[in-house]
């Protein structure tokens, strides 16, 4: 094997990462706003250094492929890609010192009832920070994103792919039951029995979405789902309308609605566990270290107040 490693350039491998994302040379030369001629060179030249043939080029076929080992190296040239894109956050974030911006991402629950009286809080303290917030379906979306430097922290649920990543606790998100206000299930402690055959509101598939459904299907009720939504108050007002009974996490309950009811298992689900995560190796900003803390302060009175809710509940 030859001993050109360090003559592979970065924009070799991006060459390489858009002729895999387009299939085609020519539509990798328009996404890399470069010519046709220089694509097919930065991957002949690549091909050279690293002594293997990346991509599979069949004759007659509109489309390109990588063989084996450029989907090996593709996987290098993705994790390289995102520590740049790390780095070059990291000089912005040092460049900016007490000032710049701070970017956050989130997801609903979050965004509904932490992070309003997190920026409300931090803003006191960092008048002059600009806070940029991201919100995703997906958790797992964000924390890549902060993996390649484009979100200077997140926030997001256990567990965490491992990664280049710091993380820090913030509070523990109760599964509740929540039915219609006039429902004939018992008020106070209702057990995973009392589902059978009920009709049933969920959110979308997902890979936190069916801890309380995978819960009570273990426990031998198999979940009757009449709807889906991840529109936390879609699913609510789903719930109040008598369409059926659901299982959430009380972050994406509103708890003051008159018209549903509210309350845990005799069989209480594991509770979600909510983070902040932020880049292990780059630059932490002081505004970062900030955030974390008021973010820790506001989860810590939200996580006292369910658990008064949740007390007054059951008496």
């Amino acid at each position: 094997m030859p001993d050109n490693w360090q003559s592979v350039e970065i924009k070799h491998l991006r060459a390489l990462r858009a002729i895999a994302e387009t299939g085609t040379f020519w539509s990798a030369s328009e996404q890399l706003n470069s010519s046709l001629s220089t694509v097919s060179d930065h991957v002949t030249a690549l091909e050279a250094l690293v002594g293997q043939r990346l991509i599979e080029r069949s004759r007659g076929r509109r489309t390109v492929e990588l063989t084996e080992a450029g989907r090996l190296l593709l996987g290098h040239a993705d994790a390289i890609e995102s520590r740049l894109g790390a780095a070059e956050a990291d000089f912005r974030a040092y460049a900016a010192g007490r000032s710049g911006s701070l970017r956050i991402g989130i997801y609903q629950s979050v965004a509904n009832k932490v992070l309003p009286e997190v920026m409300r809080r931090f803003r006191e303290g960092w008048p002059d920070v600009e806070v940029v917030v991201t919100e995703a379906a997906l958790d797992s979306d964000l924390v890549a994103s902060v993996e390649r430097g484009e979100l200077d922290l997140s926030f997001a649920i256990q567990p965490i792919r491992d990664g280049p990543f710091e993380v820090r606790e913030l509070m523990r998100d109760p599964y509740v039951l929540v039915t219609a206000a006039g429902s004939a299930l018992p008020r106070r402690r209702p057990r995973v029995a009392d589902l059978a055959d009920r009709p049933m509101v969920g959110f979308q598939r997902g890979e936190h979405q069916d801890l309380a459904e995978d819960f009570v299907r273990a426990r031998g009720v198999k979940p009757r789902i009449v709807f889906r939504s991840n529109d936390n108050g879609t699913v609510q007002a789903m719930v109040a309308a008598g369409v059926g009974v659901a299982l959430a996490p009380l972050l994406a309950v509103d708890e003051t609605d008159r018209k549903v009811r509210v309350a845990q298992l005799v069989e209480p689900i594991p509770p979600r566990v909510l983070v902040v995560v932020w880049h292990r190796d780059r630059y932490r900003q002081p505004a970062v270290a900030a955030f974390v803390d008021t973010a820790v302060a506001v989860a810590s009175d939200i996580e006292r107040a369910h658990e008064a809710f949740l007390r007054r509940r059951a008496s």
